[in-house]
């Protein structure tokens, strides 16, 4: 007899609870979004002075779960509200798919915040990535030198391959920048004199054993860089080099002759 009083007062408490969520004042309301049980906010949400306010302070919350999410995306306060549609991809909870149709709403800048905010989920990384890289080849310089700086790993690295010179030497300085990005760029057909004398010269990079090597084994590296990166190889890579078939004859003489410099011409 008890327990059927306590499950009949829960039913009555929560029965008042979702009637004070459909009648609440546009103050009340605030108040109301905080509630821990999913039904009374699902009611909340067909109030009549629910607004976008209300809903940003409740999409703040990352307890939500993934059918009131989803129910909010529905909203037609939801469709036409870009801040409602930036929150909503933010969520943690935010189902995949419709995180994935708000992507292109988002502004650029936006979605680079949404790839580093501290809880982002893989999927919604992977996603904002993939918009940003999408808009890549119609974004201005301006907003490309932006993301060389600020940018994920994956996205400098893309900017990276484009090989233009001004944004090599802003890619090099991102501390997001990974030395196999580099290397994939020297090795690949973008690379040029111009920008591979960039990173040989780079404070950061210029040092690293596998990129002087892959410097040095570049047809299209100057002169220059044989002059100074030779001497300081040791003399089993400076051999290996010479077996390279990617030098030209000028590049070869010049490892022929370092040889000689150190008697095994």
């Amino acid at each position: 007899m008890a327990e059927e009083y306590r499950s009949a007062k829960i039913d009555v408490e929560q029965g008042k609870r979702l009637y004070k969520a459909l009648t609440a004042t546009s103050d009340e309301l605030f108040q109301v979004l905080l509630d821990p049980e999913m039904l009374v906010l699902r009611s909340a949400l067909k109030n009549q002075f629910l607004n976008e306010d209300h809903l940003l302070a409740l999409l703040k919350r990352r307890d939500l779960s993934e059918d009131l999410l989803k129910s909010i995306y529905q909203l037609e306060i939801a469709k036409g509200s870009h801040r409602l549609q930036v929150a909503l991809v933010k969520n943690p909870g935010t189902p995949g798919p419709v995180a994935l149709a708000l992507l292109p709403h988002l502004h650029l800048f936006e979605l680079v915040d949404l790839c580093l905010i501290p809880g982002v989920t893989p999927d919604q990384k992977f996603g904002a990535e993939r918009a940003i890289l999408q808009r890549l080849p119609t974004t201005e310089l301006g907003n490309k030198m932006t993301l060389a700086r600020r940018a994920t790993t994956t996205v400098v690295g893309e900017i990276l391959k484009g090989g233009e010179p001004g944004l090599v030497e802003i890619c090099l300085g991102s501390p997001r920048l990974r030395e196999v990005a580099i290397l994939q760029f020297i090795n690949g057909a973008t690379s040029s004199a111009e920008t591979i004398s960039i990173i040989a010269r780079h404070a950061k990079w210029k040092t690293r054993p596998n990129l002087r090597l892959a410097i040095l084994k570049n047809r299209r590296t100057p002169a220059i860089w044989f002059t100074l990166f030779l001497p300081q190889l040791r003399t089993p890579d400076v051999k290996n080099l010479l077996a390279s078939r990617r030098l030209s004859p000028s590049q070869k003489k010049l490892v022929q002759d370092e040889l000689k410099k150190r008697g095994l011409g």
